[in-house]
């Protein structure tokens, strides 16, 4: 097979062809390494591998082809120079606090993340002496101000989960680095399809593969890109010790999500668009937040920062809960699940699911009410999702 420098092609290129070295067997499709151990000519080469003198796989906990071959891609889709592939996103989270932060440390953290971030930077990085403070994500003054002497590194998510804020991650990177701080972006909604946070000054992207990388629900895992200096320095030695290890299996199948990602992508954010439009016209419905609305507070900003304005929709009903849970509860189609980034639409009460372990104050302060419902707009025909919703929107 030809070498051939993949940084010379398109996106939508790289994301169907990078990675894959063809085997002896010239498959044309990306095969599975199911295998949990490699084989060496001799004890030399063995030793040699093992303390890095030499390249070559060496267990799969750390290195596999099909795995190699997803991190390969990922990395060149977000114009990284290397991507470490791991079992979950909330592992790939961990996996950066877990190599990069030490008793003493202090972390400023967006209070609109995902419920379970909130929580791994309280309860357990909390237990082993590092401190978090929680800022609103889109208040540049509010990142300046919590910003110590020994703050790490900045973590946000954007946009945001579940009110879809965007965050400046040009701006919020030059306060991090001002302050000799990293930050930290978590791109799972927009996938480097729409945003490339890295080439706005973010210096390291998570992600959960499970979403929108995969598509249609069919496995767990997550990612982490950055630089070389830190992947090699801090991430990779976590990997290889801690073993938060993506499965062959689970890899194969985010390489074949990623051949359609910007397809679809381009899909999902057309159906979200004209949702919104759809749910700011109908009873009930107080609020929507949809970056790609003129009365979205961060619209212009994301009409910068994006290439469109993404696939999920929330939305506040003036009943509280109990509409919520009734709007919920009469569709017919939709999903009733907490995760997104499928084919199918899913829906959800937010306030009772993705963050209902945090106590009531802090979903208060982060602007989750209990009237809230999220929606990831799949890819099913519009005026069907419109009429499925319809059914709790009456009366």
């Amino acid at each position: 097979m030809k070498d051939i420098n993949w940084n010379e092609y398109s996106l939508e290129t790289q994301a169907i062809r990078a990675g894959h070295r063809r085997t002896h067997e010239d498959e044309h499709s990306m095969p599975i390494f199911a295998t949990s151990s490699y084989v060496f000519d001799s004890a030399e080469e063995a030793a040699l591998r093992f303390t890095g003198q030499k390249a070559g796989n060496i267990y799969s906990r750390f290195t596999n082809p099909t795995v190699n071959a997803f991190q390969e891609r990922l990395a060149l889709m977000e114009k990284g120079e290397r991507c470490l592939a791991f079992s979950s996103g909330m592992a790939a989270i961990m996996a950066v606090g877990m190599g990069l932060l030490k008793a003493g440390d202090h972390v400023v953290c967006s209070r609109s993340v995902f419920g379970n971030t909130v929580l791994m930077f309280q309860n357990y990085f909390g237990k082993f002496g590092v401190e978090t403070d929680f800022v609103d994500l889109t208040d540049l003054a509010a990142w300046e101000s919590a910003i110590k002497p020994n703050t790490r590194f900045l973590f946000l998510e954007t946009p945001s989960n579940p009110l879809i804020e965007i965050a400046d991650i040009e701006r919020i990177a030059a306060i991090a680095h001002n302050h000799g701080s990293l930050l930290v972006v978590d791109n799972v909604f927009c996938t480097p399809v729409l945003q490339k946070p890295l080439a706005l000054g973010a210096d390291i992207v998570v992600h959960s593969a499970t979403k929108y990388i995969d598509g249609q629900g069919r496995c767990v895992g997550g990612a982490v890109v950055a630089s070389e200096e830190l992947i090699e320095k801090h991430i990779y030695p976590y990997l290889r010790t801690g073993g938060s290890t993506m499965s062959p299996f689970n890899a194969w199948v985010f390489l074949s999500g990623l051949e359609t990602l910007a397809v679809r992508m381009k899909a999902h954010c057309d159906n979200a668009f004209e949702l919104a439009k759809w749910l700011e016209r109908q009873p009930g419905v107080a609020k929507v937040h949809y970056p790609g609305l003129a009365s979205h507070a961060q619209h212009e900003l994301a009409r910068r920062q994006q290439t469109h304005f993404g696939a999920v929709v929330s939305f506040e009903l003036s009943g509280g809960k109990e509409q919520a849970w009734k709007l919920i509860d009469a569709t017919e189609m939709l999903s009733i699940t907490a995760n997104l980034g499928d084919v199918k639409t899913t829906i959800t009460h937010p306030a009772t699911t993705t963050h209902g372990r945090l106590a009531p104050e802090v979903r208060a302060a982060a602007g989750i009410k209990d009237g809230l419902v999220r929606i990831s707009v799949g890819l099913e025909n519009l005026e069907d999702i419109k009429n499925d919703l319809s059914k709790g929107l009456e009366g």
